[in-house]
């Protein structure tokens, strides 16, 4: 059976198991928590060098990481993501942008602030959060002011990809503009879609 390795209340975590779950996938589930050291020992590096969650192991052994390359790997053939071609680059172009722009700040103010307490003792980094998390939250809100979906190709990975720290962002103090709210909600409404549970 598929195995994920994950820290529940992570949305690089929750990528991994929606898209399981959308696409028909049984999987195991072994929590795995990054901030009390499980991802440092020798079995998990063994695994993932890296020493970051998820991770998931296919019946035949092999090891997938990266969140959105997973999120790529099992929706390959499916509504999910579109065939070769200017549709499935535009996908891609926000499963890029998600980790370079978006996921370093809203995910890790999120992390600081909710989860580990440190809000007065990283005010410095969480200052650079603030402010690139908002001009990410101002670009997700100039596509989505107008239309549905982050793509013309109705409702993808791209979406699952933003979703996933997007719809839990209060929690690291942001506020989501209304085009991005509405969005939030037309995601979180389609069959399957499950949410992070709260603290």
């Amino acid at each position: 059976m598929i195995t994920v390795y994950g820290m529940t209340m992570s949305g690089n975590c929750w990528k991994a198991t929606q898209i399981l779950r959308l696409t028909g996938h049984a999987f195991h589930w072994v929590e795995t928590d990054p901030n009390t050291g499980d991802t440092a020992t020798t079995a998990f590096l063994a695994m993932n060098p890296q020493g970051e969650v998820p991770v998931v192991t296919l019946d035949d052994g092999s090891v997938l990481t990266q969140s959105n390359a997973i999120l790529a790997h099992f929706a390959e053939a499916t509504a999910w993501l579109p065939d070769h071609g200017l549709a499935r680059t535009r996908v891609m172009q926000w499963l890029f942008w998600e980790q370079y722009s978006h996921e370093p700040y809203i995910a890790v103010a999120r992390n600081l602030i909710t989860y580990r307490g440190q809000k007065q003792a990283q005010a410095g980094r969480l200052a650079v959060c603030a402010q690139r998390g908002a001009k990410a939250l101002r670009v997700m809100e100039q596509r989505l002011a107008g239309h549905d979906w982050l793509t013309d190709s109705g409702p993808t990975i791209a979406d699952l990809a933003l979703f996933a720290y997007t719809h839990v962002a209060d929690e690291g103090e942001f506020v989501v503009p209304p085009g991005v709210a509405t969005w939030v909600a037309r995601v979180g409404a389609l069959p399957g879609i499950q949410t992070l549970p709260r603290p």
